[in-house]
Protein backbone atom coordinates (compact mmCIF):
# COMPACT_ATOMS: atom_id res chain seq x y z
CA UNK A 1 0.00 0.00 0.00
CA UNK A 2 1.38 3.42 -0.96
CA UNK A 3 1.86 6.04 1.73
CA UNK A 4 -0.76 8.80 1.85
CA UNK A 5 -0.28 12.35 3.18
CA UNK A 6 -3.30 13.49 5.19
CA UNK A 7 -3.65 17.26 5.74
CA UNK A 8 -5.66 18.34 8.77
CA UNK A 9 -6.51 21.64 10.45
CA UNK A 10 -5.55 22.12 14.09
CA UNK A 11 -7.57 24.53 16.23
CA UNK A 12 -6.79 25.96 19.67
CA UNK A 13 -9.36 27.20 22.16
CA UNK A 14 -8.33 30.74 23.08
CA UNK A 15 -10.39 32.36 25.83
CA UNK A 16 -13.96 31.75 24.58
CA UNK A 17 -13.51 30.69 20.95
CA UNK A 18 -11.79 28.24 18.63
CA UNK A 19 -8.99 29.75 16.56
CA UNK A 20 -7.23 28.06 13.62
CA UNK A 21 -3.68 27.34 14.78
CA UNK A 22 -2.05 25.67 11.80
CA UNK A 23 -1.77 22.79 9.37
CA UNK A 24 -0.87 19.22 10.37
CA UNK A 25 0.42 16.77 7.78
CA UNK A 26 0.47 13.05 8.58
CA UNK A 27 2.14 10.53 6.29
CA UNK A 28 0.37 7.20 6.73
CA UNK A 29 0.90 3.79 5.21
CA UNK A 30 -2.29 1.96 6.09
CA UNK A 31 -2.57 2.06 9.88
CA UNK A 32 1.10 2.94 10.32
CA UNK A 33 2.01 6.58 10.94
CA UNK A 34 5.29 7.21 9.14
CA UNK A 35 5.88 10.92 9.81
CA UNK A 36 4.25 14.18 10.88
CA UNK A 37 4.88 17.86 10.27
CA UNK A 38 3.17 21.04 11.41
CA UNK A 39 3.17 24.68 10.35
CA UNK A 40 1.73 27.40 12.56
CA UNK A 41 -0.53 29.96 10.89
CA UNK A 42 1.20 33.35 10.74
CA UNK A 43 -1.89 35.09 12.06
CA UNK A 44 -2.06 32.64 14.95
CA UNK A 45 1.55 33.32 15.94
CA UNK A 46 0.65 37.00 16.13
CA UNK A 47 -2.05 36.41 18.74
CA UNK A 48 -0.97 37.49 22.25
CA UNK A 49 -2.97 34.63 23.79
CA UNK A 50 -1.72 31.88 21.45
CA UNK A 51 -0.96 28.53 23.11
CA UNK A 52 1.74 26.13 21.97
CA UNK A 53 0.55 23.02 20.16
CA UNK A 54 3.49 21.02 21.52
CA UNK A 55 5.68 22.50 24.28
CA UNK A 56 8.71 20.43 23.25
CA UNK A 57 8.72 20.55 19.44
CA UNK A 58 6.56 23.61 18.81
CA UNK A 59 7.28 25.85 21.79
CA UNK A 60 6.29 29.48 21.24
CA UNK A 61 9.51 30.72 22.84
CA UNK A 62 11.04 29.77 19.46
CA UNK A 63 8.60 31.74 17.30
CA UNK A 64 11.26 33.14 14.99
CA UNK A 65 12.71 29.67 14.44
CA UNK A 66 9.42 27.92 13.67
CA UNK A 67 7.61 30.71 11.84
CA UNK A 68 6.67 30.16 8.19
CA UNK A 69 7.85 26.57 7.81
CA UNK A 70 6.88 22.96 8.37
CA UNK A 71 8.30 21.69 11.65
CA UNK A 72 8.93 18.09 12.71
CA UNK A 73 8.67 16.25 16.05
CA UNK A 74 11.82 16.34 18.16
CA UNK A 75 13.81 13.20 18.86
CA UNK A 76 12.91 11.45 15.62
CA UNK A 77 9.32 10.75 16.73
CA UNK A 78 6.64 10.19 14.12
CA UNK A 79 4.03 12.21 15.98
CA UNK A 80 4.00 15.45 17.97
CA UNK A 81 3.42 14.80 21.65
CA UNK A 82 0.87 17.61 21.85
CA UNK A 83 -1.15 16.07 19.00
CA UNK A 84 -0.81 12.61 20.54
CA UNK A 85 -2.31 14.00 23.76
CA UNK A 86 -5.28 15.33 21.76
CA UNK A 87 -5.86 11.88 20.27
CA UNK A 88 -7.97 9.19 21.95
CA UNK A 89 -6.21 6.43 23.83
CA UNK A 90 -7.34 2.84 24.37
CA UNK A 91 -10.99 3.35 25.38
CA UNK A 92 -11.64 6.25 23.02
CA UNK A 93 -10.29 4.16 20.15
CA UNK A 94 -12.64 1.31 20.99
CA UNK A 95 -15.57 3.74 20.92
CA UNK A 96 -14.53 5.10 17.51
CA UNK A 97 -14.04 1.58 16.17
CA UNK A 98 -17.54 0.68 17.36
CA UNK A 99 -18.94 3.81 15.70
CA UNK A 100 -17.23 3.04 12.38
CA UNK A 101 -17.70 -0.74 12.79
CA UNK A 102 -13.98 -1.31 12.38
CA UNK A 103 -11.74 -3.98 13.86
CA UNK A 104 -9.40 -3.18 16.75
CA UNK A 105 -6.51 -0.90 15.76
CA UNK A 106 -7.58 -1.10 12.10
CA UNK A 107 -7.87 2.65 11.45
CA UNK A 108 -5.24 5.23 10.46
CA UNK A 109 -4.15 7.63 13.21
CA UNK A 110 -5.73 10.54 11.34
CA UNK A 111 -9.13 8.84 11.55
CA UNK A 112 -8.88 8.45 15.32
CA UNK A 113 -7.86 12.12 15.61
CA UNK A 114 -10.77 13.35 13.50
CA UNK A 115 -13.38 11.28 15.32
CA UNK A 116 -12.23 12.15 18.86
CA UNK A 117 -14.52 15.19 18.84
CA UNK A 118 -14.29 18.63 20.36
CA UNK A 119 -14.75 17.43 23.96
CA UNK A 120 -11.30 15.82 23.95
CA UNK A 121 -8.82 16.53 26.73
CA UNK A 122 -7.07 19.90 26.70
CA UNK A 123 -7.56 22.90 24.43
CA UNK A 124 -6.88 21.50 20.94
CA UNK A 125 -9.15 20.19 18.22
CA UNK A 126 -8.30 18.47 14.93
CA UNK A 127 -10.64 18.76 11.94
CA UNK A 128 -10.79 17.97 8.23
CA UNK A 129 -10.34 21.60 7.18
CA UNK A 130 -10.45 25.19 8.38
CA UNK A 131 -14.12 25.30 7.37
CA UNK A 132 -15.13 22.26 9.44
CA UNK A 133 -17.25 23.27 12.47
CA UNK A 134 -16.55 21.87 15.94
CA UNK A 135 -18.19 18.61 16.89
CA UNK A 136 -21.25 18.28 19.15
CA UNK A 137 -20.91 18.95 22.86
CA UNK A 138 -21.98 16.83 25.82
CA UNK A 139 -25.39 17.89 27.10
CA UNK A 140 -27.01 17.88 30.53
CA UNK A 141 -26.91 14.13 30.79
CA UNK A 142 -26.34 12.88 34.33
CA UNK A 143 -29.84 11.45 34.03
CA UNK A 144 -28.75 9.50 30.95
CA UNK A 145 -25.83 7.78 32.70
CA UNK A 146 -27.68 4.46 32.56
CA UNK A 147 -27.78 4.64 28.76
CA UNK A 148 -24.07 5.48 28.62
CA UNK A 149 -23.21 2.56 30.92
CA UNK A 150 -25.26 0.22 28.73
CA UNK A 151 -23.55 1.56 25.60
CA UNK A 152 -20.12 1.02 27.13
CA UNK A 153 -21.03 -2.57 28.03
CA UNK A 154 -22.10 -3.24 24.44
CA UNK A 155 -18.80 -1.87 23.16
CA UNK A 156 -16.88 -4.08 25.60
CA UNK A 157 -18.85 -7.09 24.36
CA UNK A 158 -18.19 -6.18 20.74
CA UNK A 159 -21.90 -5.69 20.06
CA UNK A 160 -23.51 -3.09 17.81
CA UNK A 161 -24.63 0.06 19.62
CA UNK A 162 -28.26 0.85 18.71
CA UNK A 163 -29.28 4.35 17.61
CA UNK A 164 -30.88 5.23 20.94
CA UNK A 165 -27.56 4.62 22.73
CA UNK A 166 -25.26 6.42 20.29
CA UNK A 167 -24.54 9.33 22.67
CA UNK A 168 -21.46 7.34 23.70
CA UNK A 169 -19.98 8.12 20.27
CA UNK A 170 -19.87 11.82 21.21
CA UNK A 171 -19.17 11.56 24.91
CA UNK A 172 -16.67 8.70 24.98
CA UNK A 173 -14.65 9.03 21.79
CA UNK A 174 -11.97 11.51 22.86
CA UNK A 175 -10.92 9.85 26.10
CA UNK A 176 -7.85 7.93 27.18
CA UNK A 177 -7.17 5.01 29.47
CA UNK A 178 -8.40 1.46 29.05
CA UNK A 179 -11.47 1.55 31.30
CA UNK A 180 -14.94 2.48 29.97
CA UNK A 181 -15.86 6.11 30.48
CA UNK A 182 -17.66 9.12 29.04
CA UNK A 183 -17.84 12.88 29.50
CA UNK A 184 -21.05 14.20 31.06
CA UNK A 185 -22.43 17.50 32.30
CA UNK A 186 -24.28 17.92 35.57
CA UNK A 187 -27.38 20.00 36.21
CA UNK A 188 -25.22 23.16 36.49
CA UNK A 189 -23.46 22.53 33.19
CA UNK A 190 -20.18 21.46 34.82
CA UNK A 191 -18.16 18.87 32.89
CA UNK A 192 -17.28 15.60 34.61
CA UNK A 193 -15.53 12.41 33.55
CA UNK A 194 -17.74 9.42 34.34
CA UNK A 195 -15.85 6.15 34.85
CA UNK A 196 -17.94 3.00 34.57
CA UNK A 197 -17.51 -0.52 35.91
CA UNK A 198 -15.99 -2.89 33.36
CA UNK A 199 -17.41 -6.30 32.53
CA UNK A 200 -14.01 -7.79 33.39
CA UNK A 201 -13.80 -6.25 36.88
CA UNK A 202 -13.31 -8.67 39.74
CA UNK A 203 -13.36 -5.80 42.23
CA UNK A 204 -15.57 -2.73 42.52
CA UNK A 205 -12.87 -0.56 40.97
CA UNK A 206 -14.96 2.58 40.64
CA UNK A 207 -15.44 2.97 44.40
CA UNK A 208 -11.89 1.77 45.08
CA UNK A 209 -10.40 4.36 42.72
CA UNK A 210 -12.55 7.12 44.19
CA UNK A 211 -11.47 6.18 47.72
CA UNK A 212 -7.82 6.05 46.63
CA UNK A 213 -8.03 9.58 45.23
CA UNK A 214 -9.60 10.83 48.44
CA UNK A 215 -6.83 9.08 50.40
CA UNK A 216 -4.26 10.89 48.26
CA UNK A 217 -5.99 14.18 49.07
CA UNK A 218 -5.54 13.43 52.78
CA UNK A 219 -1.81 13.17 52.03
CA UNK A 220 -1.82 16.73 50.73
CA UNK A 221 -1.71 15.62 47.09
CA UNK A 222 -3.70 17.71 44.60
CA UNK A 223 -6.83 15.79 43.57
CA UNK A 224 -9.92 16.93 41.62
CA UNK A 225 -13.41 16.71 43.15
CA UNK A 226 -14.93 13.23 42.90
CA UNK A 227 -18.15 11.49 43.82
CA UNK A 228 -19.91 8.16 43.40
CA UNK A 229 -23.38 7.93 41.88
CA UNK A 230 -25.60 4.86 41.76
CA UNK A 231 -26.84 3.91 38.30
CA UNK A 232 -29.30 1.10 38.83
CA UNK A 233 -27.29 -1.66 40.51
CA UNK A 234 -23.98 -0.23 39.29
CA UNK A 235 -21.77 2.50 40.71
CA UNK A 236 -20.15 5.19 38.59
CA UNK A 237 -17.34 7.51 39.64
CA UNK A 238 -17.53 11.15 38.59
CA UNK A 239 -14.30 13.16 38.41
CA UNK A 240 -14.42 16.90 37.79
CA UNK A 241 -12.60 17.72 34.54
CA UNK A 242 -9.59 19.82 35.60
CA UNK A 243 -8.91 20.95 32.02
CA UNK A 244 -12.08 23.08 32.11
CA UNK A 245 -12.92 26.07 34.29
CA UNK A 246 -15.54 28.81 34.46
CA UNK A 247 -14.83 32.52 34.23
CA UNK A 248 -15.24 34.03 37.68
CA UNK A 249 -14.12 37.29 39.36
CA UNK A 250 -12.17 35.25 41.92
CA UNK A 251 -10.31 33.06 39.42
CA UNK A 252 -7.17 35.18 39.21
CA UNK A 253 -6.97 35.82 42.96
CA UNK A 254 -7.50 32.30 44.30
CA UNK A 255 -4.34 30.28 44.82
CA UNK A 256 -4.01 26.59 44.07
CA UNK A 257 -6.60 24.42 42.36
CA UNK A 258 -9.69 25.90 44.04
CA UNK A 259 -10.03 28.37 41.17
CA UNK A 260 -10.39 25.48 38.70
CA UNK A 261 -13.48 24.24 40.49
CA UNK A 262 -15.40 27.48 41.02
CA UNK A 263 -19.08 26.94 40.13
CA UNK A 264 -20.61 28.58 37.06
CA UNK A 265 -22.57 31.76 37.69
CA UNK A 266 -24.76 34.07 35.61
CA UNK A 267 -22.87 35.27 32.56
CA UNK A 268 -19.95 32.87 33.11
CA UNK A 269 -18.34 31.06 30.20
CA UNK A 270 -16.49 27.76 30.18
CA UNK A 271 -12.82 27.89 29.22
CA UNK A 272 -10.27 25.20 28.48
CA UNK A 273 -6.79 24.58 29.83
CA UNK A 274 -4.10 23.16 27.54
CA UNK A 275 -2.99 19.71 28.68
CA UNK A 276 0.24 17.82 28.06
CA UNK A 277 1.16 14.37 29.35
CA UNK A 278 4.51 13.65 30.94
CA UNK A 279 5.11 11.46 27.89
CA UNK A 280 5.07 14.66 25.84
CA UNK A 281 7.19 16.79 28.17
CA UNK A 282 9.78 14.03 28.62
CA UNK A 283 9.86 13.82 24.83
CA UNK A 284 9.70 10.09 24.18
CA UNK A 285 7.53 7.43 22.57
CA UNK A 286 5.30 4.90 24.32
CA UNK A 287 7.93 2.22 23.69
CA UNK A 288 10.56 4.25 25.54
CA UNK A 289 8.36 4.89 28.57
CA UNK A 290 9.50 1.81 30.51
CA UNK A 291 13.07 3.10 30.43
CA UNK A 292 12.08 6.45 31.98
CA UNK A 293 11.94 7.49 35.61
CA UNK A 294 10.43 9.98 38.01
CA UNK A 295 13.73 11.84 37.75
CA UNK A 296 13.01 12.32 34.04
CA UNK A 297 9.65 13.85 34.90
CA UNK A 298 11.30 16.08 37.51
CA UNK A 299 13.77 17.23 34.86
CA UNK A 300 10.88 17.99 32.49
CA UNK A 301 9.29 20.10 35.22
CA UNK A 302 12.49 22.13 35.57
CA UNK A 303 12.82 22.45 31.80
CA UNK A 304 9.23 23.26 30.81
CA UNK A 305 7.39 24.22 34.01
CA UNK A 306 6.78 27.80 35.07
CA UNK A 307 9.50 29.03 37.40
CA UNK A 308 6.98 29.87 40.13
CA UNK A 309 5.66 26.28 40.18
CA UNK A 310 8.83 24.19 39.77
CA UNK A 311 9.71 23.81 43.45
CA UNK A 312 6.18 22.90 44.58
CA UNK A 313 5.58 20.61 41.60
CA UNK A 314 8.75 18.59 42.13
CA UNK A 315 7.92 18.15 45.80
CA UNK A 316 4.40 17.08 44.82
CA UNK A 317 5.81 14.64 42.25
CA UNK A 318 8.03 13.11 44.95
CA UNK A 319 4.98 12.64 47.20
CA UNK A 320 3.02 11.01 44.38
CA UNK A 321 5.90 8.59 43.84
CA UNK A 322 5.87 7.72 47.56
CA UNK A 323 2.09 7.29 47.48
CA UNK A 324 2.33 4.91 44.51
CA UNK A 325 4.90 2.85 46.42
CA UNK A 326 2.66 2.57 49.48
CA UNK A 327 -0.50 1.64 47.54
CA UNK A 328 1.22 -0.53 44.88
CA UNK A 329 -0.01 1.58 41.98
CA UNK A 330 2.21 0.22 39.23
CA UNK A 331 0.19 1.79 36.41
CA UNK A 332 2.16 5.02 36.87
CA UNK A 333 3.34 5.31 33.27
CA UNK A 334 4.08 8.67 31.65
CA UNK A 335 0.56 9.13 30.26
CA UNK A 336 -0.75 8.92 33.82
CA UNK A 337 1.17 12.04 34.83
CA UNK A 338 -0.01 15.27 33.26
CA UNK A 339 0.49 19.02 33.07
CA UNK A 340 -1.89 21.92 32.58
CA UNK A 341 -1.10 25.39 31.27
CA UNK A 342 -2.27 27.65 34.10
CA UNK A 343 -3.24 31.13 32.81
CA UNK A 344 -2.57 32.65 36.23
CA UNK A 345 1.18 32.00 35.96
CA UNK A 346 1.02 31.80 32.91
CA UNK A 347 2.79 28.53 32.20
CA UNK A 348 2.92 24.77 32.58
CA UNK A 349 2.49 23.08 35.93
CA UNK A 350 1.74 19.59 37.22
CA UNK A 351 -1.92 18.68 36.80
CA UNK A 352 -4.07 17.27 39.60
CA UNK A 353 -3.65 13.53 40.23
CA UNK A 354 -5.64 11.01 38.19
CA UNK A 355 -5.77 7.28 37.34
CA UNK A 356 -4.52 5.81 40.61
CA UNK A 357 -5.49 2.26 41.61
CA UNK A 358 -3.97 -0.07 44.22
CA UNK A 359 -2.98 -3.46 42.81
CA UNK A 360 -3.06 -6.36 45.27
CA UNK A 361 0.07 -8.48 45.28
CA UNK A 362 1.68 -11.15 47.43
CA UNK A 363 5.19 -10.27 46.24
CA UNK A 364 7.63 -8.97 48.82
CA UNK A 365 9.60 -7.06 46.19
CA UNK A 366 7.42 -4.84 44.05
CA UNK A 367 8.13 -2.47 41.19
CA UNK A 368 6.53 0.61 39.68
CA UNK A 369 6.37 1.33 35.95
CA UNK A 370 8.72 4.31 36.20
CA UNK A 371 12.18 4.24 37.72
CA UNK A 372 12.31 5.55 41.28
CA UNK A 373 15.94 5.93 42.35
CA UNK A 374 19.38 4.29 42.34
CA UNK A 375 17.74 0.84 42.57
CA UNK A 376 15.66 1.44 39.47
CA UNK A 377 11.95 0.61 39.69
CA UNK A 378 12.19 -1.16 43.07
CA UNK A 379 9.26 0.17 45.10
CA UNK A 380 10.87 1.05 48.43
CA UNK A 381 10.99 4.28 50.40
CA UNK A 382 14.77 4.03 50.68
CA UNK A 383 15.00 4.01 46.90
CA UNK A 384 12.76 7.09 46.77
CA UNK A 385 14.67 8.87 49.55
CA UNK A 386 17.98 8.28 47.77
CA UNK A 387 16.57 10.06 44.69
CA UNK A 388 15.69 13.24 46.61
CA UNK A 389 18.32 15.41 44.91
CA UNK A 390 16.54 15.02 41.56
CA UNK A 391 13.49 16.66 43.13
CA UNK A 392 15.45 19.46 44.79
CA UNK A 393 14.74 18.12 48.28
CA UNK A 394 17.01 18.11 51.30
CA UNK A 395 17.18 15.08 53.59
CA UNK A 396 14.91 16.85 56.05
CA UNK A 397 12.30 17.85 53.48
CA UNK A 398 12.33 14.44 51.78
CA UNK A 399 11.76 12.78 55.15
CA UNK A 400 8.93 15.20 55.90
CA UNK A 401 7.33 14.51 52.51
CA UNK A 402 7.46 10.74 53.15
CA UNK A 403 5.88 11.24 56.57
CA UNK A 404 3.13 13.43 55.08
CA UNK A 405 2.16 10.53 52.83
CA UNK A 406 2.70 7.61 55.19
CA UNK A 407 0.74 8.97 58.15
CA UNK A 408 -2.63 9.27 56.32
CA UNK A 409 -1.97 6.17 54.18
CA UNK A 410 -1.54 3.97 57.24
CA UNK A 411 -5.21 4.75 58.02
CA UNK A 412 -6.36 3.77 54.54
CA UNK A 413 -9.04 1.36 55.76
CA UNK A 414 -10.79 4.12 57.68
CA UNK A 415 -10.77 6.31 54.58
CA UNK A 416 -12.11 3.50 52.39
CA UNK A 417 -14.89 2.71 54.87
CA UNK A 418 -15.87 6.38 55.00
CA UNK A 419 -16.02 6.48 51.20
CA UNK A 420 -18.39 3.52 51.11
CA UNK A 421 -16.07 0.72 49.97
CA UNK A 422 -17.70 -2.58 51.08
CA UNK A 423 -15.84 -4.67 53.66
CA UNK A 424 -15.33 -7.59 51.29
CA UNK A 425 -13.72 -5.24 48.76
CA UNK A 426 -11.43 -3.85 51.46
CA UNK A 427 -10.35 -7.40 52.33
CA UNK A 428 -9.52 -8.13 48.69
CA UNK A 429 -7.55 -4.91 48.20
CA UNK A 430 -5.60 -5.14 51.48
CA UNK A 431 -2.54 -6.91 49.95
CA UNK A 432 -1.91 -3.81 47.80
CA UNK A 433 -1.09 -1.59 50.77
CA UNK A 434 2.45 -1.63 52.14
CA UNK A 435 3.37 -1.06 55.76
CA UNK A 436 6.32 1.25 56.15
CA UNK A 437 8.28 -1.54 57.88
CA UNK A 438 8.13 -3.59 54.67
CA UNK A 439 9.38 -0.88 52.31
CA UNK A 440 12.05 0.92 54.33
CA UNK A 441 15.16 0.34 56.40
CA UNK A 442 15.01 1.07 60.15
CA UNK A 443 17.60 3.81 59.65
CA UNK A 444 15.25 5.71 57.35
CA UNK A 445 12.27 5.23 59.65
CA UNK A 446 14.22 6.70 62.57
CA UNK A 447 15.01 9.77 60.48
CA UNK A 448 11.36 10.51 59.70
CA UNK A 449 9.59 13.18 61.77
Amino acid sequence: MAAVVKRLAVFAYLDDNWAPAGLLEMTEDGVSLQASSFAYGLRYLGRPNAIEIDPVSLGLARKDEIRGKMNFPAGGLTQFGGIRDAAPDAWGRRVIEAKLRAKANALPESTYLLHAGSQRIGALDVRESLDTPPGPQAGNDLLSLEYLVDSAARIEEGETVPAELEAIFVQGSGLGGARPKATVRDEDGVLWLAKFPSLSDRLNLTVIEEATLRLAARCGIRVPPTRIVDVGTRQVMLIRRFDRYWTHPEFDTLRGDDALYLPPRAGATERRLPFASALTLVGCSEMESMAKSYQDVAHAIRQHGHIDAIRADNRELFKRMVFNILVSNDDDHLRNHGFIHDPRLPGWRLSPLYDVLPRPSSAHERYLHLGIGPQGRLATLDNAFDARDAFGLSKTDAGLAIAEVWQPTREWKTCFEERGVPGKEIDKITPAFRHIDHVSHPTLRKALP
